[in-house]
């Protein structure tokens, strides 16, 4: 077996108990094993709150509940508060753990525990962060200043599967509730690189967790026009978001 006794698994859900079953699952069957599991839903349909009963009794976790949907935001802070252990593994239920992930982990808590001033090590990305400096056992410390080159340089923080101290929120604020989950992580990154948080990135990003939604259970997230590949929406979107991020950056508090 291969234990994290200081580390909280915090998994975030809504609608979709079956992808969280095949979370779990996959967990068991790498011989991970954590110190607590919390499992923190969004107000889910009475369907899939019976099987999070069915599946707590199996996995033994902290189930934290809400009598309505209050949005992502809501959904990981009243988690977090539930966490009683040093580290969070933080995973949305629609990911699945690989073979990777194992050593990984192992590897980015020797890190976290050698660097007090380490507040995250993130472990999925969509895309390479744009500005890293090799470290050590596949992974890099991510860099951030206006001075960058490219609004990609922004994206330091993400809601993607991370380790993070459980103690995040004290030094960053808690999550901006009431938002759609776009805004939620985009002002948890502004709040982030305000505060001046340091960050690893795992190199080959894509080898330690799966992505997925089944027909069955579909993403819930419409991104629309910031998805697009159009070439002049994408031309806008760059400007927009080029000074979209520098103002906000610069002139707006987003530590809650």
């Amino acid at each position: 077996m291969n234990q994290f006794n200081n580390t909280s698994l915090l998994i975030t859900h809504y609608n979709r108990s079956a992808s969280l079953e095949r979370l779990l699952k996959n967990f068991q069957a790498l011989d991970i094993q954590f110190g607590e599991i919390v499992v923190s839903d969004d107000g889910s349909k009475t369907e899939h709150l019976n099987h999070l009963e069915n599946l707590q009794a199996l996995h033994n976790f902290t189930l934290v509940k809400t009598v309505q949907n209050k949005g992502l935001g809501n959904n990981i802070n009243k988690g977090q508060d539930a966490v009683t252990l040093p580290y969070t593994l933080y995973v949305q239920e629609d990911f699945s753990p690989k073979n990777g992930l194992k050593e990984a982990l192992t590897n980015a808590h020797q890190f976290m525990q050698e660097d007090d001033h380490l507040d995250i090590v993130r472990l999925y990305a969509y895309g390479a962060y744009p500005h890293l400096t090799p470290f050590a056992k596949g992974f890099s410390l991510m860099h951030f200043n206006l001075r960058l080159k490219g609004y990609g340089k922004f994206y330091y923080y993400s809601d993607h599967p991370h380790l993070r101290r459980s103690s995040f929120l004290e030094k960053f604020g808690r999550y901006a509730e009431n938002e759609n989950p776009e805004q939620t992580e985009y002002r948890m990154m502004m709040s982030f690189l305000q505060k001046k948080g340091k960050g690893l990135f795992y190199n080959n990003y894509k080898e330690l967790f799966d992505h997925g939604n089944t027909e069955d259970e579909p993403s819930t997230m419409e991104r629309g026009w910031r998805r697009s590949k159009n070439p002049a929406i994408a031309t806008a979107r760059f400007f927009y978001r080029h000074i979209k991020f520098n103002t906000d950056y610069l002139f707006r508090n987003y530590h809650y």
